[in-house]
Formats: C-alpha cells, sequence, structure tokens
C-alpha cells in the first residue's frame, strides 16, 4: 500500500469513528434546534443505558446475582428476570435528573415513573422494553431492548399518561438496541432508519448504515410454530402454503428484536398472532408493536394487526396488547390474503400506495 493509499485508508477510518449517534441524530435535524439538541440528548442516554446493559449481559455468567428469576411477576403476570429489573432500573437511573425526560413507562411498572424535577423543562415520555426477550438470557442467546420517545401532552393531572393513549403515529423517535456478537442500535426521528454499532475501544455507537431498506420481498418468516393448534384455521392456513412452497426458510429465536432485525435487513415476515384463547395476542403496543412498527414503515415495510395497520391502533391502556405481523410489504401481503375479507381490502389498499 502506498503511502497516499495508506493517508486514505486513515482519513476514511477516522471520518467513520467520528460518526457517532448524537452527532447522526443532529445531522437528521440538519440544525441545533431544540428539539435537535433535546432528541440528542435522549439518544445518548439511552446509549448510556445500552452500555451499562451490554456489560452486565457479556458477564452475567460470572457475576453472583446476574441470571435467574426473582420469584415475583410483573404486572403482565410475568416471571421477572433479574436481568429485567436491572436493566429497568438503569433506564431508570440514567434519566433521573437528566432535565430531558418527565417520566417513564415500561413492561416493569404497572405505572409510569414520573421525574417530577424534570417535567418543567422535560416534556417527554420514554416508553420502553428494557430486555426483550429474557427468557433468552440464561442460555446466552440474543436479546435486546426496545424503546419509543413521545411528546409530552396536556398537563396529566391525573398521572396515568392518559395523552399517551394515542397512534403509533405520534412518535418523535424509536428504536432498539440488540445484545448479540456486537452491541447494535437501530434509530428512527422519521428521517429514514439507521444503524450504530458499539466500539468498545472507543465506548461509542459507531454508524453502520444509514437509511435502510427493508427488501420487498425475503425469503424468511419467523413465528412460534409452536403454537400452531392454537391458532385460527387462516394463519394456519397460511404456514400449510409456506410448508408447500419452496423457497421459504424459517427462523426463530424467541426474542423480537433479533428476529426483527433479521427481517429488516434480509426482508421477510415476523409474526406474534394472537390465539383463539387470547386474540388480543402477546406483544405490548406501545413499548413493543409501536416501536418496531414506526421503524418498519420508516424502512418501506409494514406492520399489521391481520386487520389494522398498528400504526393507527388506538390503545385503551398503557399495557394494551396487540397481534404482530411486520416485515416486507409482499409477504405482510401474502399473510393477509389468507385472513378474512377485511383484512384482504385493507391490503389492497396498501398495495395501491
Amino acid at each position: 500500500m502506498t503511502n497516499v493509499e495508506q493517508s486514505q485508508a486513515q482519513n476514511s477510518a477516522l471520518e467513520r469513528d467520528c460518526r457517532t449517534l448524537s452527532h447522526h441524530v443532529l445531522q437528521q435535524f440538519q440544525s441545533f434546534s431544540q428539539e435537535a439538541q433535546d432528541l440528542s440528548a435522549i439518544m445518548n442516554r439511552i446509549a448510556l443505558a445500552a452500555k451499562l446493559i451490554s456489560r452486565r449481559l457479556s458477564r452475567a455468567g460470572i457475576m453472583e446475582g446476574a441470571l435467574g428469576v426473582t420469584g415475583e411477576e410483573n404486572v403482565q403476570g410475568e416471571s421477572v428476570k433479574k436481568m429485567d429489573v436491572y436493566a429497568n432500573d438503569v433506564f431508570i437511573s440514567v434519566f433521573e435528573q437528566s432535565g430531558l425526560v418527565c417520566r417513564l413507562a415500561s413492561e416493569e411498572m404497572e405505572k409510569p415513573y414520573y421525574i417530577p424535577e424534570n417535567c418543567p423543562i422535560g416534556r417527554y415520555t420514554l416508553l420502553y422494553d428494557p430486555v426483550d426477550g429474557s427468557s433468552n438470557i440464561d442460555t446466552n442467546l440474543n436479546v435486546g431492548s426496545i424503546f419509543s420517545i413521545c411528546q409530552q401532552e396536556g398537563n396529566d393531572v391525573d398521572g396515568n399518561a392518559n395523552d399517551l393513549l394515542q397512534t403509533g403515529r405520534k412518535q418523535v423517535a424509536a428504536g432498539y438496541i440488540l445484545y448479540g456478537a456486537s452491541t447494535m442500535l437501530v434509530y428512527s426521528t422519521g428521517n429514514g432508519v439507521h444503524s450504530f454499532t458499539l466500539d468498545p475501544s472507543l465506548g461509542e455507537f459507531i454508524l453502520a448504515q444509514e437509511n435502510i431498506q427493508i427488501p420487498e420481498y425475503g425469503a424468511i418468516y419467523s413465528l412460534n410454530e409452536g403454537n400452531f393448534w392454537q391458532w385460527e384455521e387462516p394463519l394456519r392456513e397460511y404456514v400449510r402454503y409456506v410448508h408447500r412452497n419452496e423457497g421459504y426458510s424459517a427462523r426463530y429465536g424467541g426474542a423480537l428484536v433479533g428476529d426483527f432485525h433479521r427481517i429488516l435487513l434480509q426482508g421477510g415476515v415476523f409474526l406474534y398472532p394472537g390465539t383463539v384463547k387470547k386474540p388480543e395476542g402477546k406483544l405490548r403496543l406501545l413499548y413493543e408493536s409501536a416501536p418496531l412498527a414506526f421503524l418498519t414503515e420508516q424502512a418501506g415495510g409494514r406492520a399489521t394487526t391481520g386487520t389494522q395497520e398498528i400504526l393507527d391502533v388506538i390503545p385503551d391502556k398503557i399495557h394494551m396488547r396487540t397481534p404482530l405481523i411486520i416485515g416486507s410489504r409482499e409477504n405482510v401481503k401474502l399473510v393477509e390474503s389468507f385472513m378474512p375479507a377485511q383484512s384482504q381490502e385493507t391490503a389492497m389498499a396498501h398495495s395501491q400506495t
């Protein structure tokens, strides 16, 4: 390699290392407006939470008291993992006295957590799933965190955050963190979807890919086929269809973030439908389905309940659940073609947009 080539390579590496998360958020707004500075600062705090959780996960197998369950149940009636509690506390700690958000709402808390000292200036709410797929932790498989940022509306005098009971299109930003072979953060402020990889040597999230576009079609379908006989017949018929036709590959890891990340990059569809006994499904709208739907639409894909676009669903409570069909437009359309007439009408309307 010549001296000129070495110099060019060094400059390229330096330019890459300088494209950090906070710098990128400001670039998205192309200004130093108050909103741009606020969201850049919020993303910085989310990145700090990600680093702390990533560090804990990487050492969990050799730390006493890091793995296993607490013996308690969360508001959804699910067993709480020790890592769930730790990660939830991390998000609270990094935002307390930050002046950035007035309240936090998560899977692990029955009601929103208020930070009164932030409320005079922090008019945002952070909704999050601190550790998605926590059942994977004890077997050292990938997990993630999901987040959504909304602007607080009104005075919220009753303390129940009823102003959050609005469609996902009101989100200011959304994203997720994937804890795997590397730690990645993917986000959108409504101007494309961008991914960052944590460089441990710098302690910074460095830009990996800008303006991610989900393929129009992909060969992957991702769902828990162990629930086959609990589903309605139309969905079972879809699964029979992909079994009968060549070219489809089943991939399911049991953690929403990991499964969705694969679909975002490679195309296909992820499904977590309701069952005959529980048609509302399992995933929570405000801090699981809606944030990922926000990213999906920004990347050119679709997310639906099977009868309605996820971002158009109006929640009736903070922890509302919803079925989820998310991914490439053509794959989602194919799933909907097996659904009742109402779903087919929805698919036809969106194929024309």
